[in-house]
């Protein structure tokens, strides 16, 4: 069924703007109607930021406090400082984030694979959504890990705290990207 639908969108899309399908799960052109504005992408940015944040805390928290001394970490042991430290790979995340996901938005909204228009309303394929999110996820799990070892200085931490981060995240990037399918910020008419 993705395939039948990537492969009428593609046909949509030689057609020009005003090419129609018919039936369930099928859609026109993406057109102009349905272009991503800037400020969309920024949105999409940080609200996927803060659940990327809170998920990294977490996972950086869990691992340094009962992998960490398994990997060989010589940070401190107390809550409050792998608190610190998980806080200062979550913070600095933030920014790096929100500058290479605005950059992907901006990059995925050049390519018209899967997206269209419904009802007059936007529309995008899962196997778009599932593209995005494999993107992203190697881009977003590369930055998690450098960040990782410039904090702790362990390179098993690190890539511990990436490596399980591609699991969580890729499913909260996925129900992200199905949550702006319903937001209408930012969108061409």
């Amino acid at each position: 069924m993705i395939a039948s639908s990537i492969e009428k969108t593609s046909h949509a899309a030689d057609e020009g703007p005003a090419a129609r399908q018919g039936g369930e799960g099928q859609f026109e052109d993406a057109g102009g109607n349905s272009k991503e504005s800037p400020v969309r992408s920024f949105a999409k940015a940080l609200t996927w930021r803060v659940f990327g944040t809170l998920d990294t805390f977490f996972l950086s928290f869990v691992i340094i406090k009962y992998l960490g001394p398994a990997f060989g970490w010589q940070g401190e042991d107390s809550n409050l400082d792998i608190a610190g430290t998980a806080s200062l790979i979550a913070i600095t995340e933030i920014i790096t984030k929100v500058v290479i996901y605005t950059l992907h938005e901006r990059g995925w909204t050049r390519v018209r694979w899967g997206v269209g228009t419904r009802a007059g309303k936007r529309y995008e394929t899962r196997a778009r959504s599932a593209a995005k999110m494999s993107t992203w996820r190697v881009l977003a799990s590369l930055d998690t890990m450098l960040l990782a070892l410039f904090f702790t200085g362990n390179l098993k931490v690190a890539a511990s705290i990436g490596g399980i981060e591609i699991l969580t995240k890729l499913v909260l990037y996925f129900l992200h990207e199905r949550l702006w399918l319903k937001i209408n910020i930012g969108l061409g008419n």
